[in-house]
């Protein structure tokens, strides 16, 4: 972290007070992610508490703060209600295994990709298909507080698809339940207010407040429905009870749950290492949130990751360590140990729109638009938010990781090929098309796929090199220049060796140039007396062309290998 980020001297009041905001969002916080992913109470609880302990223990952020959030709860329950149906909501105590399977598989998942060093786990899922899945989530959470808002009783058919929940609530206003949609405009106004001072723990200030007022007069005559008991967290050893089919589904749903846990995770802790200069290891954060995630499955705790609200809360307020993580550690516990009780009074629809309030970043349309507006990859963006709306929640998520890695096989298969020309007599070869005093040589044709040569482009680019090469009158060598080529895999290769007889066949040669030492090495032992002969390999396409024209390399070809193609 950089020195200016530090305060003076050793005092620890920044963490304190961020610390006590903290608590005062994750307090409210694991009582609303508990109830999305249909558990009790104390599941989340414990979850909070383990992930602040491992995570100040091990982390790398200093802003991170690592508990349930609403996507991993929301996820986590869909993947175990679809299951098999002996994980319905119906049953309870099976329900409660399937998740806390899921949780224990995911953390062993994460910390397994941390061995095998695969921090860059977060890339798989483009940005344009996060902003979309997140906006899309938030909307169908903040539509399915929507009873609790307005004090409907309605049946789980229709609390299950947000559409039909959201058609209901608006067609049928006689049947809202005044007391409680006043109470909620009245908290959500409340919330909104306090959100001036980013350090107020304005949730929690405003469910406290709520719980008093349920000790008025007259009070239960509004019928106004509660929370009721939340049993303390039990922090029980112990592994799930499934059978192993049901273990090995588990372990393809965990790996949903992986993605978006460490997508979200990374995303909130980058963007605040970049606001204030700090360096993190994506490899250690992969493996300390496994170890958080693993703790959890086996303390009957909920799947936890560093969510954006805890985390930009925890820097607003002005944390400048891990430090500030166990402050709210302590302010939770003292919660748990003297006030829990106190949680069976808090009214349902304060509990609601705490959660709209922790979901209401997420609601913002601005990052979307920003993706609109680029005009790239509005297609992902829509797909990405009908998919959650749609498909669900689980299918959503699937159907987000499908998209991100069919956009990038779209966008690699593509076979952009570029003719490159000598710019005056610099030595220096660049796209003929685009600078002017860029020409090409009588006799050659040199091409620069745009794009890594891999199976999903390396048929299509060859059959561009072929289609040029045919097209040119005189030709009798053609150069490609695979700078954009880091490695090649074996269709590559083979591609590569099929273009190499095709020219052959039709009297041309073929020269690669700027072929990086892992593709030298591979064309070597693959074809060492073809394209991995040093006659048809040059680290420069300047060397390349001055063979293709006078047979031997200049001089100064030293020089031309330094030079990079435009």
């Amino acid at each position: 972290m950089r020195k200016a980020d530090l305060p003076e001297g050793k005092s620890l009041l920044p963490d304190i007070v961020a610390g006590l905001c903290v608590a005062g969002l994750l307090l409210p916080e694991a009582v609303a992610y508990a109830g999305l992913a249909h558990l009790p109470v104390g599941h989340a609880l414990t979850a909070v508490v383990l992930g602040l302990v491992l995570y100040a223990l091990f982390g790398g952020s200093r802003f991170a703060i690592v508990a349930p959030t609403s996507s991993t709860a929301v996820l986590a329950a869909a993947a175990a209600v679809s299951m098999t149906g002996a994980y319905s909501l119906a049953n309870a105590a099976a329900y409660t295994q399937a998740v806390m399977a899921l949780v224990l598989l995911s953390g062993l998942l994460l910390m397994l990709l941390a061995a095998a060093r695969q921090g860059q786990l977060s890339s798989y899922i483009s940005r344009p298909v996060l902003k979309g899945f997140a906006f899309a989530l938030a909307l169908t959470i903040v539509v399915k507080q929507l009873p609790d808002a307005l004090g409907l009783e309605l049946s789980a058919a229709v609390r299950a698809d947000p559409f039909s929940l959201l058609y209901f609530a608006l067609t049928q206003l006689q049947v809202w339940h005044l007391p409680s949609v006043l109470l909620a405009l009245t908290a959500g106004a409340l919330m909104g207010w306090l959100r001036r001072w980013p350090r107020l723990p304005g949730s929690l200030l405003v469910m406290l407040l709520s719980i008093g007022l349920t000790q008025l007069p007259g009070w239960s005559d509004l019928a106004v429905q509660q929370v009721g008991a939340v049993a303390s967290p039990t922090f029980a050893m112990g592994l799930p009870h499934l059978p192993l089919n049901d273990w090995l589904r588990a372990g393809e749903l965990a790996f949903g749950l992986v993605m978006l846990v460490f997508a979200e995770s990374w995303g909130s802790m980058r963007s605040q290492a970049l606001i204030h200069g700090d360096q993190l290891n994506a490899n250690r954060e992969l493996l300390v949130l496994g170890v958080c995630n693993v703790g959890a499955g086996l303390l009957q705790g909920m799947v936890v990751g560093a969510g954006f609200s805890a985390t930009s809360a925890n820097a607003a307020a002005g944390a400048v360590s891990r430090k500030a993580g166990a402050v709210a550690l302590l302010a939770v516990l003292l919660v748990l140990f003297f006030a829990l009780p106190a949680l069976h009074w808090l009214p349902r629809p304060v509990l609601a729109v705490a959660v709209i309030s922790a979901l209401w970043h997420a609601l913002s349309v601005r990052p979307l638009l920003d993706v609109w507006r680029m005009n790239r990859d509005r297609w992902l963006l829509l797909a990405a938010v009908l998919s959650v709306l749609l498909l669900g929640v689980l299918d959503g998520m699937l159907a987000a990781i499908g998209l991100s890695v069919l956009g990038a096989l779209h966008r690699f298969s593509q076979p952009v090929v570029h003719e490159l020309g000598e710019l005056g007599d610099s030595r220096n070869y660049v796209d003929v098309r685009v600078q002017q005093g860029a020409h090409a040589q009588a006799g050659l044709l040199i091409l620069r796929p745009e794009e890594p040569l891999f199976f999903g482009s390396a048929e299509r680019v060859m059959g561009e090199v072929l289609r040029l090469a045919g097209g040119r009158a005189g030709l009798h060598t053609v150069i490609l220049s695979l700078e954009e080529s880091a490695d090649l895999d074996s269709t590559a290769v083979d591609c590569l060796m099929e273009l190499r007889h095709s020219l052959q066949a039709a009297q041309k040669t073929l020269l690669l140039a700027r072929a990086k030492t892992t593709v030298r090495d591979l064309l070597l032992r693959v074809d060492p007396e073809g394209m991995g002969h040093e006659g048809q390999l040059f680290w420069s396409v300047a060397d390349a062309v001055a063979v293709a024209t006078c047979g031997e390399a200049p001089a100064n070809g030293e020089a031309g290998n330094n030079r990079q193609s435009a």
